[in-house]
């Protein structure tokens, strides 16, 4: 599983490695608001705790707090050369957080559960977000935008095949450096693939 958006190619320079999330990152990362903090440095590039409250509408004490905590976690930098001595600015220190559910084991499972369960929750609110939003966007964006919704009857393996086709041709897009298209724009594309609730838990005596 990738963190919720992957990082626009201008935003951090092209040798900066992926990050595969070892069990502290998921208990950072555990948190849905924080999640929102990091994708934005990933999208927007470097910025403060001042410039992170104003854009996701949160008070400046509470995105310093949840920038420490990420920079507690190796998940971003500080960049001192940008600061004035009272902003601090931070950058993404990875262009893409990455989780294998299917590798993890023990406390790694667990802490698995909470980063899956945020990254959901920040996916929903990204979401509603861009709702918002749609009546102000141009015109040639609205042509191209999705909201789609399909309904299949599918076994775990074919949802696993399905998404690793999906992955596939994201792939051919994930653009770097030089390479992005002029007139191009970050673009989050949610891949959203889960029983219909109530149709997938165990019985009662499974449970």
């Amino acid at each position: 599983m990738a963190a919720p958006s992957a990082l626009s190619a201008a935003s951090v320079d092209s040798s900066v490695r992926d990050i595969e999330l070892d069990t502290a990152a998921l208990r950072v990362l555990a948190h849905p608001l924080r999640l929102t903090v990091l994708s934005l440095l990933r999208e927007r590039g470097p910025s403060t705790a001042t410039r992170i409250a104003e854009e996701l509408g949160i008070n400046p004490g509470a995105a310093s707090y949840h920038l420490r905590r990420l920079a507690s976690g190796g998940l971003i930098v500080e960049e001192p050369e940008r600061g004035t001595g009272r902003e601090r600015w931070w950058r993404s220190a990875h262009r893409q957080s990455i989780h294998d559910p299917t590798a993890a084991c023990g406390e790694q499972h667990e802490a698995g559960l909470g980063y899956t369960h945020a990254v959901a929750l920040a996916a929903a609110d990204r979401l509603r977000r861009s709702a918002h939003e749609l009546p102000l966007i141009p015109r040639e964006w609205l042509d191209v935008v999705t909201y789609s919704d399909f309904l299949l009857h599918l076994a775990p393996a074919d949802v696993h095949r399905i998404r690793a086709e999906i992955f596939e041709v994201i792939a051919r897009y994930r653009w770097s450096g030089s390479e992005v298209p002029e007139g191009s724009v970050p673009v989050t594309l949610q891949v959203q693939a889960f029983p219909v609730p109530g149709t997938a838990l165990p019985s009662v005596g499974e449970a």
